[in-house]
């Protein structure tokens, strides 16, 4: 294998590597190209031009300039913003962007692969440094008139600056040998043989360091020169910005005192008895629970007919690991938006759209099934926790409620203006907009409702065991209809543990295990199945509302049969962050798939729509076999319950069949919380428990966060200053990790990226790609106490 070529300094490489494709073929020889940022490869050197589709440009931004990337034999790319470098042998090192892409590549010697890795570091600051003008140059794109000018500036100012950084790093080059040089002369005890040796080599470092300084200083002129000419320019469009955001914030300002009136004057002129006759107000009410009359209501409503629904299943619902694996087979994996999928027909036959219209059936009497199970949730909650229990386990006694949220006045756009476009993981908030909850925590209330889970382990068909599976994952979005505050974000290395096998019948152990991007580890494990998943998201505030897009995978495994289930989040929406009430909204599709039968079930989340008849927040969906004949239905709304039934019957025509359902089963009900919790943050009695101080948890855990506790006690200003102690804490020691990194990639030396303590990376067959699971050791050290790895992070 050759010797990867450099081209236009260390951030430019490309050449021969060997990256892992599969158990079958393993390691693959690959050519490799990392340029602007990006790390592409193929099966082949390209010999072609590029090729830059209008959708890869919108898509990359200046990063589609990258010839690799636009090859038509361009197998795969990784943009090294936000990417994980992380080396694993002499030989070995992974390269992966949290989640959709994962290269697993090596090296033929050690010496190549701490070439390749310093230069993939040193792509990596830089596509990090340049993120925030890149953005901007996006921007600028739109106004071809005004913008031309400004964007061939910042490029050629860019430009220098690349050669101002080139030449710095080759003054600090030239200067550590020169000063090697002199130490070995110093070294050396005249009279000495190697005394003419040494000085001829001191002078010529001394010349070379001398060329470099001039080089330096003739590029630093050169910048200097160009940005005085620049800068009236600049004072100019700045004063101009400047002008215009203040009348825009005006005007926006004015707008929100003006949807506010008129949200109040809707309000007040919709008649009280209009809301008892079934009719929605102007926005979601996100406390209120259906009427009974909604609740007894088995049926999906549509225009065709009361008693039916239909739902299109998307051409790309055939499983999960189709978007994760690292194209293997040669196919491309780049994201597309939901908004793309296109209609996938439930027969082999035309192309043409095939629609599920099921029909309850009342006819239907030979079901051995009990329907009416609409308690079986709450008693099932009550016996767990203990209320009934006659066994000889002590339960521990725990809190039902924690202090109120206190009223401090916070001038919300003063704070939101300045994070419009900007990634919600990235804004510094203050504790006003949270909840005394870290995202562990948060995450932890998914199995709330395991019990489910546990009705699940005990089913013998596959089907139905899928149908309870699909009413469990739509039952972690419950506690969201009404929880519009912000978890606080995990500190690198924080934890959260939550045993609850004495009343719950299961336990959690939850990490924070990248910073950047952000991302967290969870493991849960009940007596009849265990849980994991990985969890990371973009996010966008928009002004007008916040959307999360998860961007994890989770794992489910039952004890007996060995059925492995993987699934992955729909997105989240917050409305009316500037003005109004705030409320949660969930839509978009999750595809359960059953990796052992190849069962599938496809479920739809239906955004809210002020204009529509139907019920708001439903959920539809349907359990396939491999040959997509639908087994089962589901049906119900993500904030109150979930329907399952069995399919008796099919009628219709191939490309619209009628499925007959029989009688409804009821999977999950919510619990709804105390009357009083919006004064405490709307928490459920689960989520009281949960920051809960408790004796024996590693000193990471989140229970011990300081900022977090004290918003909790209602001292609010203190956490805010609390806050910003740790956050400047966790930045200086990322600074001393850059650092230290840095200086072992000038030396050639290799550099340890930091590792969890309790997770670890592993190739997922079921994905195809490498993620975080549970190594088996946080209970067993805990049983004997020892904390000593634990970092001082608090």
């Amino acid at each position: 294998m050759g010797d990867p070529k450099s081209q236009h300094g260390a951030q430019e490489m490309k050449g021969w590597l060997f990256k892992w494709t599969n158990y079958l073929k393993g390691y693959q020889r690959r050519w490799f190209v990392l340029s602007n940022g990006l790390l592409s490869y193929y099966r082949a050197e390209p010999t072609g031009g590029p090729k830059i589709s209008s959708r890869r440009k919108r898509r990359a931004g200046r990063a589609s300039e990258n010839p690799a990337e636009m090859s038509h034999t361009c197998r795969g790319t990784i943009s090294l913003h936000g990417a994980l470098i992380h080396t694993v042998d002499a030989c070995t090192f992974v390269v992966s962007n949290g989640g959709t892409q994962t290269f697993h590549i090596k090296a033929s010697t050690e010496v190549e692969r701490q070439q390749w890795v310093t230069a993939l570091e040193l792509a990596k600051a830089k596509a990090i440094q340049a993120m925030e003008s890149e953005e901007e140059e996006e921007e600028y794109q739109d106004n071809d008139n005004q913008n031309v000018e400004t964007a061939s500036v910042i490029k050629d100012l860019t430009r220098r600056l690349d050669d101002l950084q080139a030449c710095n790093d080759l003054m600090l080059k030239q200067g550590s040998a020169l000063q090697r040089a002199l130490t070995d002369l110093e070294m050396l005890e005249p009279p000495s043989p190697e005394l003419a040796a040494k000085f001829k080599i001191v002078s010529e470092r001394a010349t070379l360091f001398r060329i470099a300084a001039n080089a330096m200083i003739n590029t630093g002129s050169d910048y200097l020169q160009l940005a005085q000419q620049q800068e009236p320019k600049w004072k100019k469009l700045l004063q101009h910005e400047r002008d215009q955001k203040v009348r825009i914030e005006k005007m926006v300002e004015q707008l929100a005192r003006q949807h506010s009136h008129l949200e109040e004057a809707a309000q007040h002129a919709i008649p009280s008895a209009t809301h008892a006759g079934g009719h929605r107000p102007s926005h979601p009410a996100v406390t209120t629970s259906p009427s009974e009359d909604e609740e007894d209501n088995a049926e999906f409503y549509d225009a065709q007919e009361s008693d039916t629904f239909t739902l299109t299943i998307p051409a790309t619902s055939n499983s999960i690991s189709a978007r994760d694996r690292n194209d293997s087979q040669g196919s491309d994996d780049g994201s597309s938006s939901e908004g793309d999928q296109t209609p996938l027909p439930v027969s082999d036959s035309t192309g043409a759209d095939s629609f599920l219209i099921v029909t309850d059936s009342t006819a239907a009497q030979t079901s051995s099934r009990v329907t009416n199970t609409d308690d079986l949730d709450t008693a099932a909650w009550r016996s767990n926790n203990g209320s009934s229990s006659t066994g000889m386990t002590t339960k521990r006694k725990r809190r039902t409620r924690v202090p109120e949220k206190p009223n401090y006045p916070l001038n919300l756009w003063s704070i939101m203006k300045n994070c419009i476009g900007k990634d919600l993981s990235k804004i510094p908030m203050p504790v006003n907009f949270s909840e005394p909850l870290s995202m562990l925590q948060r995450l932890t209330e998914d199995y709330e409702y395991a019990d489910i889970l546990d009705r699940a382990a005990e089913c013998s068909d596959s089907y139905e065991q899928m149908a309870f599976v699909a009413a469990f994952t739509v039952s972690s979005y419950a506690t969201t209809a009404a929880r519009t505050g912000k978890p606080f974000n995990p500190l690198l290395g924080e934890t959260y543990e939550c045993d609850r096998t004495d009343d719950l019948g299961w336990r959690a152990i939850s990490e924070q295990v990248s910073h950047h991007p952000p991302m967290l580890a969870q493991h849960c494990e009940g007596k009849k199945w265990r849980c994991w998943q990985e969890f990371t998201m973009a996010s966008k505030f928009r002004g007008k509302y916040l959307q999360v897009i998860p961007l994890g995978t989770a794992h489910l495994e039952f004890n007996s049969g060995q059925q492995h289930y993987t699934w992955r989040k729909v997105t989240t929406t917050v409305h009316n962050i500037i003005v109004g009430k705030l409320w949660v909204d969930q839509s978009g599709d999750m595809d359960i798939v059953n990796h052992k039968e190849g069962i599938k079930c496809h479920l739809k989340y239906i955004p809210y729509s002020y204009f529509s008849r139907d019920s708001q927040r439903k959920v539809k969906g349907v359990v396939m076999n491999s040959n997509k004949e639908v087994k089962w239905v589901v049906q119900g709304t993500w904030d109150s319950k979930i329907e399952i039934a069995p399919v008796i019957s099919t009628s219709g025509t191939p490309d619209n069949p009628v499925y007959k359902t029989g009688p409804y089963i009821l999977a999950w009900k919510r619990r709804l919380p105390p009357e009083d919790c919006e004064k405490y943050y709307s928490f459920t009695e689960l989520a009281c428990q949960l920051n809960e101080p408790e004796e024996g948890v590693a000193p990471t855990d989140s229970r011990l966060r300081p900022d977090q506790r004290l918003m909790e006690d209602g001292r609010w200003d203190e956490a805010n200053a609390e806050k910003l102690r740790l956050e400047e804490k966790q930045r200086a020691v990322r600074r001393a990790r850059e650092h230290d990194a840095e200086r072992a990639a000038a030396q050639g030396l290799p550099y340890e990226a930091y590792e969890p303590l309790w997770f670890k990376k592993k190739q997922d067959p079921y994905t195809d790609s490498r993620c975080f699971v549970y190594n088996s050791e946080y209970w067993d050290h805990k049983s004997r106490g020892d904390w000593l790895r634990c970092p001082n992070i608090f």
